[in-house]
């Protein structure tokens, strides 16, 4: 690689990398080639499907069970019910990231990183709590969700009672300011418009001397699932897999630009989704061999692809079953980038750089706690799974079990046979094991209420 001048001592010239992250929104298990899906599911997925091939592919990668849940684990490395921030956010109240919070972009913005964001944030709307004022130099995009791009399209609708949701764009140290409303045009140009910005973002840093942290959270495939208007109709299957074609080709695209600019042995690429297959028709994903929806603590919710790759650090030809979760990604990214991990309160993230560069055969991860909202629902240990609720799909009411239900994920991957009883009840040990830490830990660090205004301090415990 070239020298850059000015480089700082976070740069990729002193060891760390740049940053590139595409975070799907939304994507089942299934779809991806190297998943099993691809041709299967009518589109072939190449550009992906090399992107594993030469880094390291994930099969028990589990986020949270819905979007902001997720964002939150990323962006803090802790369990959103520390955060306050269990579920998507309702009107009328603070909704996202207290300030105490430390994000991501924050600590590898003290390293020397320039930070963009450029897609869906939904970690807070309010003045103080957008990407902008979180660590990120630069941002464009949402503040909410996609579904609102249907508003206008509905009978009754009025926007003198609720306007249309805006598209924003930021810059450090000035105010966001909107840029047009977002509808279902807007959508289908929504993603094209994240990856434009990311390319001259990363082009901009590199001509600048300045190591990067590119944060791409996608439409993509979250509902509605529109394509480009350049994609619609090239694979004859429809919007769904015109879309899928768009987002392989536009990460090609982006991975290309890294080859270009001679910075992608100096690059460490994620690929993932923030939680399992869309499930509302008629842009209902795949699953694979999982059960369940979002919105539970079913594999089908949880488990999601997640690809790494890092020319010359992370070898190439990789997967593993072992456990991982969301809030590693964010330990694992500021301890690459040279950060310090904070000290003051509960980190639930594990450094996974040694398993990923192949100095150790394990995650590191025994367990995954599995909240939905604010009630836990399930424990992950080892290959066992065990349920105190249950609940298989979205709009299932959740059942308290009075005595839970286990599953071997090898014997089992869509959760249909309890074996708790009679002889598996041993497992209740070392997942109770793992509750009692989680709550031993709130004792001493309580939980952020959901809602909390800024500024937020934590009581003492």
């Amino acid at each position: 690689m070239a020298d850059r001048p000015g480089s700082e001592p976070g740069s990729p010239d002193a060891g760390r990398p740049n940053i590139l992250f595409v975070f799907v929104d939304n994507l089942g298990y299934g779809e991806l080639g190297c998943y099993g899906g691809g041709e299967v599911r009518g589109v072939p997925t190449p550009n992906i499907d090399r992107l594993a091939a030469e880094g390291m592919r994930l099969t028990n990668m589990n986020m949270e069970a819905q979007c902001t849940p997720s964002r939150s684990a990323v962006m803090t490395g802790r369990l959103p019910i520390r955060s306050g921030t269990v579920r998507i956010p309702l009107p009328g109240q603070p909704s996202g990231l207290t300030r105490w919070e430390i994000t991501l972009a924050e600590l590898l913005s003290s390293q020397g990183y320039r930070c963009g964001h450029y897609g869906k944030w939904h970690l807070g709307d309010s003045p103080g709590r957008q990407p902008h004022e979180r660590g990120f130099d630069e941002w464009w995009g949402l503040t909410e969700t996609h579904d609102s791009s249907l508003w206008s399209t509905e009978a009754g609708y009025d926007p003198a009672v609720v306007p249309p949701e805006q598209l924003l764009e930021g810059r450090r140290g000035e105010p966001s300011a909107p840029v047009g409303d977002y509808d279902v045009a807007q959508r289908a140009l929504f993603d094209a418009e994240g990856f434009g910005r990311g390319e001259d973002f990363m082009r901009r840093c590199v001509s600048e001397g300045q190591p990067f942290f590119l944060y791409l959270p996608l439409a993509f495939p979250h509902f509605p699932t529109l394509p480009h208007p350049a994609y619609a109709g090239v694979t004859g299957l429809g919007d769904f897999a015109d879309a899928f074609r768009e987002t392989d080709d536009r990460v090609g695209r982006l991975v290309g630009v890294l080859d270009e600019l001679d910075i992608a042995g100096d690059t460490l690429v994620i690929f993932t989704s923030d939680n399992g297959a869309e499930d509302v028709l008629p842009w209902r994903g795949w699953t694979g061999p999982w059960g369940g929806s979002y919105f539970t603590a079913m594999e089908g919710s949880l488990r999601v692809p997640f690809i790494a790759r890092w020319p010359g650090r992370i070898p190439a030809g990789r997967s593993s079953n072992e456990l991982a979760h969301a809030t590693d990604i964010f330990t694992t990214l500021v301890r690459a980038a040279g950060a310090e991990i904070p000290d003051d309160r509960p980190i639930d993230g594990i450094d996974l750089m040694p398993w990923l560069e192949g100095a150790s055969d394990s995650s590191g991860r025994e367990s995954v706690l599995c909240f939905v909202a604010d009630r836990l629902h399930a424990v992950k240990w080892r290959n066992w799974k065990l349920h105190f609720i249950w609940q298989e799909y979205m709009g299932d009411p959740p059942i308290e079990l009075s005595i839970p239900r286990a599953f071997n994920l090898y014997d089992d991957p869509r959760e249909r046979h309890d074996v708790f009883l009679p002889s598996n009840t041993w497992v209740q040990r070392p997942v109770m094991a793992a509750v009692t830490e989680f709550w031993d830990s709130v004792a001493a660090h309580p939980l952020i209420p959901v809602g909390a205004e800024d500024p937020y301090v934590p009581p003492a415990a």
